[in-house]
């Protein structure tokens, strides 16, 4: 009779558990548990566990199952398991993450053998945390237990790899010597190259996957459209969305939202947009929203972007603090001061968002852009937290082009004092004295980069051609064409210069005569790269590069000229936004 009472109590238990869906609902249940007596019912405390997890109150949990009156003697695998799932799936900090793996360590204090569910999850911790060291640890035990050839533990080692710096090699390593592999592996290996911006390996395998591979998925085209996205790879990205088509993909938020992100950055918004205006209103998370309003930050259609925020609002639709630094990118890239004033007001007061770091960073772009830099310095001063050396460089930047140089150079020292090996520090201090025509200071600058061992980060610029990306520096002459190119170059600027185009060479950062920095700029990469896609494209057809820094202002106003001569739509997408060339104008409006 006994027995029948207490398995009616467990009953009882998980019954209420199973209904459990609040806090305060578990803080009731825990106290019946207790004076029931079932605190060491390791039935009870796993589903307890696993509960709490589904409410956020994982810690809640551990403090009442691993409290110092619990008996360890009733502790088992399942249980360990489902706390130290709890903490690893938790993307909130990686201290979540950190107490995962101190759980497994508790799990083996106890000499309680872990078992192939148990290291997924370890290694998902590990993986979180970046720490590859204690992930190669972790993935010795699971060879000495013999669980290395689970397909589970084995597609969780490569996640792991894939998340930490200097790791891809071991995950290559590992994929290659898989001996049957499923989309889940595959996916995982792509996601790990777009993860470190290694998007055309991403692409590569992607198509040795169409080869030899499984059919991809739905996660793997989410992979595969972030690489194009990172690649500013249309056709490709295109294809990819035919194929989605064909293949009758559910569209679920997730595939939405990442072809709206690639059509974004890959220069097609219009077509972003459209995607956009298809999905049904319940599938429309601020995630969505975001991805577009995002998007026409990019290519400068401010306007549209705070129609669009407004609309979610109207909608139900209450934006996070991702969705307010989509909205007030648009405000900078777009000039629209007031309004990014007021919207940053709007985040604090009516909606209750503490500001981050990234959102300071875009009110001082937006008051630095717009060339209000007294302005920008007395925010900065305001500021609650320390500006971040990005808000700096923002402001060096707009030091430079509003000619406060000796503020740009006090500004620049302190960064280099503070960030001794970052490139762009000295570039910007170099480019101050050169702009000074200082070039005694600059190659002080210039010499000491050299001595540190600190190099600049070349230009380059990528075209998407026939199914292949071509990439350019400058002064590039490793293409098996490159005498057809400065070919075209020379006819370019010919034609420009006819068209009354004079070189700017403010940029090139130089002592050297004038008509040597001409050559110098005639020869940047995204010239290279649009006299490419003159040559190998049909006539009227747009031309779409990507460069990896800011456009300078002798190509920008170069690309008007070439726009309106070959009668080309010319899109370039710098560092900060796009450019949509078109009859002699750019959709800036040479701000940017």
């Amino acid at each position: 009779m006994l027995t029948m009472y207490k398995g009616a109590a467990d009953q009882n238990c998980l019954n209420l558990l199973h209904l459990c869906n609040s806090f305060f609902k578990l803080k009731q249940i825990h106290a019946k548990i207790l004076k029931l007596g079932h605190q060491n019912n390791p039935f009870v405390l796993t589903k307890f566990t696993s509960v709490s997890s589904d409410l956020n109150a994982i810690h809640y949990a551990c403090s009442f199952i691993f409290s110092p009156e619990s008996e360890p003697g009733f502790y088992d695998t399942f249980l360990f398991n489902t706390v130290i799932e709890a903490y690893a799936k938790t993307t909130t900090t990686t201290n979540f993450k950190r107490s995962a793996v101190r759980y497994y360590k508790e799990m083996l204090s106890h000499s309680i053998e872990p078992n192939n569910y148990t290291y997924p999850f370890v290694l998902k911790a590990c993986a979180g945390m970046g720490d590859m060291n204690l992930g190669q640890t972790v993935q010795g035990s699971v060879t000495k237990l013999g669980f290395c050839g689970d397909a589970h533990v084995l597609h969780a080692t490569i996640h792991m790899y894939c998340s930490c710096r200097n790791g891809i090699e071991f995950a290559e390593k590992l994929f290659d010597e898989m001996p049957k592999t499923n989309s889940v592996s595959w996916s995982t290996m792509i996601g790990g190259y777009v993860r470190w911006g290694m998007s055309s390996e991403a692409i590569k395998l992607f198509r040795r996957m169409q080869n030899v591979g499984p059919r991809p998925d739905e996660i793997t085209m989410v992979m595969v459209l972030s690489a194009c996205a990172d690649l500013g790879a249309l056709e490709l990205g295109r294809w990819a969305h035919a194929y989605i088509d064909k293949e009758k993909f559910e569209m679920r938020p997730e595939l939405s939202n990442a072809l709206i992100d690639m059509f974004a950055k890959c220069g097609d918004v219009d077509s972003a947009l459209r995607l956009f205006d298809k999905m049904p209103e319940r599938k429309r998370s601020v995630v969505s929203w975001t991805s577009v309003i995002f998007g026409m930050a990019l290519h400068g259609r401010g306007l549209e972007a705070v129609s669009l925020f407004e609309e979610m609002t109207r909608n139900g639709v209450v934006p996070d603090d991702v969705a307010f630094i989509g909205l007030l990118t648009a405000c900078s890239h777009s000039g629209l001061v007031e309004e990014g004033k007021r919207y940053f007001d709007s985040m604090v007061n009516d909606y209750g968002i503490r500001p981050r770091i990234e959102h300071y960073g875009c009110m001082v772009d937006l008051l630095s852009r717009a060339g209000l830099v007294n302005e920008a310095v007395e925010f900065i001063d305001q500021m609650p937290v320390a500006p971040n050396p990005v808000i700096w460089r923002s402001l060096i930047s707009a030091c430079r082009a509003q000619d406060q140089l000796n503020l740009g150079e006090r500004i620049t020292k302190d960064l280099i004092s503070n960030e001794p090996m970052h490139e762009a520090n000295y570039v910007l201090l170099s480019g101050i004295y050169a702009k000074m025509s200082n070039w005694q200071k600059k190659t002080t600058v210039r010499e000491e980069m050299g001595q540190k061992g600190i190099r600049k980060i070349p230009g380059s610029t990528m075209i998407e051609l026939d199914n292949g990306i071509y990439e350019f520096v400058a002064g590039d002459k490793s293409h098996g064409e490159y005498r057809k190119i400065y070919e075209m170059v020379d006819e370019m600027e010919k034609k420009i210069r006819e068209a009354g185009y004079v070189v700017t060479t403010k940029n090139v950062l130089l002592d050297i005569e004038e008509e040597d920095k001409e050559g110098a700029v005639n020869k940047h990469s995204e010239k290279l790269a649009i006299a490419f896609g003159l040559l190998k494209t049909s006539p009227g057809s747009a031309i779409r590069i990507v460069k990896n820094l800011r456009v300078c202002d002798d190509c920008h106003s170069a690309t008007k000229l070439i726009s309106v001569i070959y009668k080309r739509d010319i899109v370039v997408r710098d560092r900060n936004r796009f450019h949509h060339f078109k009859d002699g104008l750019c959709s800036c409006n040479d701000f940017w």
